[in-house]
């Protein structure tokens, strides 16, 4: 099982060289053209009993988004805050990640993400460092927090495509 600080060095890796506002704007986009036209049986097939289907993986990059929607809010509004971390176990379960239609959280995602966009565009760049405090991942500002989101999509784009070839 991948630790806390191995994770975020994976995901950084990932964004070597990206505008993480780029790879964010472009993420919506290309998740609809993966799943776009795929039976609803193939997005509900989980590839292995312990890996998530590609409906999973779209209800949890939805509620993803609900979260660093939260945190850059906070971060912005009071510099210097907690930012605690979630079980993505208990919001698999609560938000019936299994049987969520992939529409409904594809639409989610897209329009929070929509929202997150917006705001960076009107980013200060002393906003851009303002910071929280993750209880699994340390100090993070507003603009890390984007390269680790973008780094995040990056993931579960490949595992989508792993998991539809």
């Amino acid at each position: 099982m991948e630790t806390p600080i191995e994770y975020k060095a994976r995901i950084l890796k990932l964004m070597e060289g990206k505008d993480p506002v780029a790879v964010q704007r472009q993420t919506a986009p290309e998740l609809e053209k993966l799943v776009g036209g795929v039976a609803a049986e193939k997005l509900s097939q989980r590839p292995t009993p312990d890996k998530w289907s590609v409906n999973e993986v779209l209800a949890h990059l939805a509620e993803a988004e609900i979260t660093s929607s939260w945190r850059y809010r906070q971060m912005l509004e009071h510099d210097g805050c907690s930012l605690p971390g979630y079980d993505q176990n208990l919001w698999t379960r609560l938000g019936s990640y299994g049987t969520r239609k992939p529409e409904a959280s594809l639409q989610l995602f897209r329009l929070l993400r929509e929202t997150n966009l917006q705001m960076f565009e009107k980013l200060t760049p002393e906003e851009w460092e303002k910071h929280g405090i993750h209880t699994e991942r340390g100090r993070m500002t507003v603009r890390e927090l984007a390269v680790q989101i973008a780094g995040h999509d990056i993931n579960h784009l490949a595992q989508i495509k792993a998991i539809l070839e």
